[in-house]
């Protein structure tokens, strides 16, 4: 009889915390969602201590940005004066157009700012209007990063451009009681044939003693995991606590005179050319058309339909439209300060 008594209580203590949702023995009812995979170990393992990619006081611009569906851009003519009128803030809608009034729509995707400006200019000339400067400003990007695992607000954030990996973390609510601090991973996309970049993270050194080694500078599509603490890590966990983790092992010196150390802030580092001129309208105006659109989609140099206003109706575009060449992000917009420079002299 106190056999039965004392395997009934062994039986019940061990079924009592699944029945409650307790994790605390390893023995929790939910799935362990969120784990490093042997493959992200692997890579790990094979990544530096210190990779050659931009941190938090070293950052890199992104070499160029094309639009593409969701960003938001504003259309502006330069001209106060002029009486021409074109719908202003707008987003690149999924088919990649965006709206020109009464001048139809226009499909800008896979094109610099600087080559819609161009674009846009020869299809004003192309209507018969005089010629006019465009400006075409991007104002919000569709970038962006992700965050998932134990977090309190796992999900996608748009990225502005100077967010690090600290940065993300505190977006996304930081991290849950269930986290892991030293199974954290930086997953950078590639391409589907390419190798693949997983860098670890160190939360506590980021956090605890400022180092900025792990703490990336954060590039579009960038994937921040935070895995769930396993079951050896939730019994023993503890004993783990005063320790660094196994990727963050290295010499830790303290500056002797901490007030001497000044943080200049951060740099950012181009990539390329800095200076980028606008894009001048064209000197010449195209007469108004009087026949019938022609049968054939007319395109600029880079294979870009004009759709007009009306149903299948499509604008001239002239000859060699002068795109000008790629931008690069971090770059200041002075309007129409680079035009009169570019007009050459009749």
């Amino acid at each position: 009889m106190r056999r039965r008594c004392a395997l009934k209580l062994v039986l019940a203590l061990c079924v009592l915390p699944a029945c409650a949702g307790c994790s605390t023995l390893g023995f929790g009812s939910r799935p362990v969602a969120h784990v490093i995979t042997n493959d992200a170990k692997d890579l790990l393992d094979q990544a530096s201590n210190r990779p050659n990619v931009p941190t938090e006081l070293s950052k890199n611009v992104v070499p160029r940005h094309t639009l593409q569906p969701g960003d938001s851009v504003l259309v502006e003519v330069l001209d106060e004066n002029s009486k021409l009128r074109l719908p202003a803030d707008q987003a690149v809608m999924p088919d990649g157009t965006i709206d020109l009034g009464r001048f139809g729509r226009l499909i800008v995707a896979a094109m610099t700012p600087e080559q819609a400006e161009a674009t846009i200019q020869n299809v004003i000339a192309a209507s018969g209007q005089p010629a006019a400067a465009i400006n075409v400003r991007l104002i919000e990007s569709s970038h962006r990063f992700y965050v998932v695992g134990e977090v309190n607000s796992p999900g996608s954030y748009p990225l502005v451009g100077n967010e690090t990996v600290l940065d993300a973390l505190m977006k996304a609510g930081g991290l849950t009681d269930d986290a892991s601090a030293c199974d954290i991973l930086l997953a950078r996309p590639t391409d589907p044939c390419s190798c693949r970049v997983a860098l670890p993270v160190c939360y506590r050194a980021i956090t605890q003693l400022g180092d900025t080694s792990t703490n990336y500078h954060l590039q579009p599509g960038d994937r921040l995991i935070v895995a769930r603490q396993s079951k050896m890590e939730e019994i023993l966990g503890f004993l783990s606590i005063p320790f660094s983790c196994p990727n963050c092992n290295g010499s830790v010196k303290a500056c002797p005179d901490p007030g001497s150390v000044v943080n200049s802030g951060t740099e950012f580092v181009p990539t390329h050319a800095t200076v980028l001129p606008a894009a001048s309208p064209p000197a010449v105006n195209y007469p108004t058309r009087t026949s019938a659109p022609p049968t054939t989609s007319p395109t600029t140099q880079s294979g870009v339909r004009l759709l007009g206003p009306e149903l299948g109706e499509d604008l001239p575009v002239p000859p060699n439209p002068g795109m000008s060449r790629g931008a690069i992000d971090g770059e200041l917009d002075f309007g129409d300060q680079f035009l009169q420079p570019r007009i050459s002299p009749r």
